[in-house]
């Protein structure tokens, strides 16, 4: 870690092969903080930048990462696109692909993280669409469904992660969880401990 990167502070070195969620705390919160700390330490020491497209969030994960000092340096932007047409305006999600696919979507997810990159002009970008209730979910499309999108230099990942009926706020807070650990992933570190 370069000397004027901030100090992830302990543990949550998520390498590879560390399982999700590693050291969170009881309710979840306790190591968002952490996981911001190591965001923006990972990617001031790449030079890198990002964005952040969310819907059922709603600003959360970029509220996390901005509460961390030295942010600034990598986060350009967030894009708060609640709605459909948010969606479409703001990230230049396909009207077609809501049509085909759904808000909630694999489809729309990655949309949403590559148009807020191209957007941005920003090195990463992440996106969640889900449906944190209590209403709005079906049995093809549960409460706790969230669709996630990470796009980079090394193309675009995709995470479905279906959290269960945790209440409105335990699936918003689990959602900015993954969409952390998904942003700090796309920066891995080598062995000297340099970003590839």
């Amino acid at each position: 870690m370069s000397a004027d990167a901030p100090d992830p502070g302990p543990g949550l070195g998520l390498g590879p092969g560390e399982p999700a969620h590693a050291g969170l705390g009881e309710d979840g919160k306790a190591d968002i903080a952490a996981l911001a700390r190591l965001v923006v330490a990972r990617y001031t020491q790449a030079g890198w930048t990002l964005a952040t497209a969310e819907s059922c969030t709603g600003g959360l994960v970029a509220a996390a990462i901005t509460d961390i000092a030295g942010s600034s340096a990598v986060l350009d932007r967030g894009f708060v696109t609640y709605s459909n047409q948010a969606k479409i305006d703001l990230v230049g999600v396909d009207p077609a692909a809501l049509d085909a696919h759904g808000a909630v979507s694999e489809t729309v997810a990655r949309q949403m993280a590559e148009g807020a990159r191209k957007q941005a002009g920003v090195t990463v970008a992440v996106s969640i669409t889900g449906i944190a209730g209590p209403g709005g979910g079906s049995a093809e499309k549960p409460v706790g469904l969230v669709h996630f999108a990470c796009a980079g230099p090394g193309g675009t990942v995709h995470r479905e992660e279906r959290f269960g009926d945790l209440g409105r706020a335990g699936i918003r807070t689990a959602s900015v969880v993954v969409a952390l650990e998904m942003l700090a992933g796309a920066v891995e570190p080598r062995e000297d401990g340099s970003p590839d």
